[in-house]
C-alpha cells in the first residue's frame, strides 16, 4: 500500500513538472503589427487584441468568422472587452477570419471544444 502511495505520488509530481516545464516552454511572442501576416487591418487587430493578451494567444486559435464574432462578443460581455461595432468590427474580423482561418484535426480531437 505504501509502495502504491509513493507512486501515485511521484506520478502526480512528474506531471506537474511536465506541465511546468511545458508552460515555460519560449513562445513566439509577437512584439509589432509588422511580424505578422500582412493584410487589411493587421495593425488595427494587433493593437486591439494585444492591448489585453498577448497576440500570440490569437494567433494559436485558428477559427472561423463566425467564431472569432462570438469571441468578440464574449470577451466584450464576460471580461469587459470594449465592444467593438461597425467598420472597425468587420476590420478585425475579416483580417482574422483571413490570417487565422480553422485549423485542420490533427491527433486527439476535444470533444467539448467548438466546432468552426
Amino acid at each position: 500500500m505504501a509502495l502504491r502511495t509513493a507512486v501515485a505520488g511521484g506520478r502526480r509530481r512528474l506531471a506537474a513538472l511536465a506541465c511546468a516545464l511545458a508552460c515555460a516552454a519560449p513562445a513566439a511572442a509577437f512584439e509589432s503589427p509588422e511580424e505578422l501576416p500582412d493584410g487589411e487591418g493587421r495593425d488595427d487587430t494587433f493593437y486591439f487584441c494585444s492591448a489585453c493578451h498577448s497576440f500570440t494567444v490569437v494567433a494559436r486559435q485558428g477559427m472561423s468568422r463566425a467564431l472569432w464574432d462570438d469571441t468578440l462578443t464574449w470577451m466584450s460581455e464576460r471580461h469587459g472587452m470594449l465592444e467593438l461595432e461597425g467598420e472597425e468590427r468587420r476590420l478585425i474580423l475579416d483580417y482574422l477570419a483571413a490570417t487565422y482561418p480553422p485549423k485542420a484535426a490533427s491527433g486527439w480531437v476535444n470533444p467539448f471544444a467548438p466546432r468552426n
